[in-house]
């Protein structure tokens, strides 16, 4: 059975033995890009590989781009083959914030044309509750070929979130609502959101515990959004592009997959004073 969207602590547990499953912890703090490593080194999901946002999963900044920039797509299949991700291996991505770094690996590997990846719902903390068995050992990976086959489709530049605002197409911002209303901005120059973008906070895709909510009431919540526009229409952003993947993630376990993402996302809308802003007036 292929994972494409969740998988459970309990059917993780199950196949940690398994060669044909890669594990991958995502754990990373914004203010603190070195935390989640230090706390991999202390103790992770047995065989867990580390996967470091800003060296791993992202590329270069540059003057023009967003603060997670695509990484090189031959790169990343070079790493993936090197920690052992074959074309028929299981991916699964864990991290302690809710999905909210994880689910950039799960973004990437589709964007790859590898669909066997999935997150682990409630993540490390989800495992941890449930006293399942941690280490501190570092996996030894059989490197492979990782055949990526890069679809483009699923994410969009600046170009097209300004077609899409001429159109009056559905643009979904991913980010706290104090940050979409510009009441605080801890990451980015300027406060804000694209005119016309509609909030919708990634915590909303979960329960008190911190997993993800049924798939019937994700579908309830996003055709909300979308009034009545179809799925592949709307485009996905954040600050950075990254917990905009976890507003995707939620549009597949509902049933409404081919969101686009905007991969600069706010960060790299901002660094073009002629794109529209909204922003708190004084």
């Amino acid at each position: 059975m292929k994972f494409t969207t969740l998988v459970s602590p309990d059917t993780l547990a199950q196949h940690l033995q398994d060669p044909h499953w890669a594990v991958f912890d995502c754990r990373f703090a914004l203010t603190r890009p070195e935390s989640g490593r230090a706390a991999y080194a202390k103790s992770h999901i047995p065989g867990a590989r580390y996967a470091h946002l800003n060296e791993d999963l992202s590329g270069p900044i540059t003057p023009a781009s967003g603060r997670h920039p695509l990484p090189d797509p031959a790169e990343l299949a070079r790493k993936l083959g090197s920690w052992g991700v074959g074309p028929d291996t299981q991916v699964i991505a864990y991290d302690d914030s809710f999905g909210a770094m994880a689910v950039r690996l799960w973004w990437l590997l589709r964007w790859l044309g590898h669909d066997a990846v999935a997150v682990l719902d409630g993540g490390f903390p989800a495992w941890q509750k449930q006293g399942r068995e941690l280490t501190a050992e570092l996996p030894q990976a059989r490197a492979v070929e990782f055949p990526a086959r890069r679809d483009d489709s699923l994410w969009v530049d600046s170009a097209a979130v300004l077609d899409a605002l001429r159109r009056e197409r559905v643009i979904i911002d991913a980010r706290p609502e104090e940050r979409y209303l510009a009441l605080t901005e801890p990451f980015d120059k300027l406060a804000g959101h694209i005119p016309g973008s509609v909030n919708a906070p990634f915590e909303d895709n979960l329960d008190m515990r911190g997993n993800f909510l049924p798939p019937e009431a994700l579908r309830a919540q996003y055709e909300t959004l979308l009034r009545g526009t179809p799925p592949g229409d709307a485009i996905h952003l954040c600050g950075s592009g990254v917990t905009a993947c976890h507003n995707l993630l939620a549009l597949e376990i509902a049933g409404l997959p081919g969101g686009k993402l905007y991969v600069g996302s706010w960060s790299e809308w901002i660094n073009d004073p002629s794109r529209p802003t909204w922003t708190k007036k004084p």
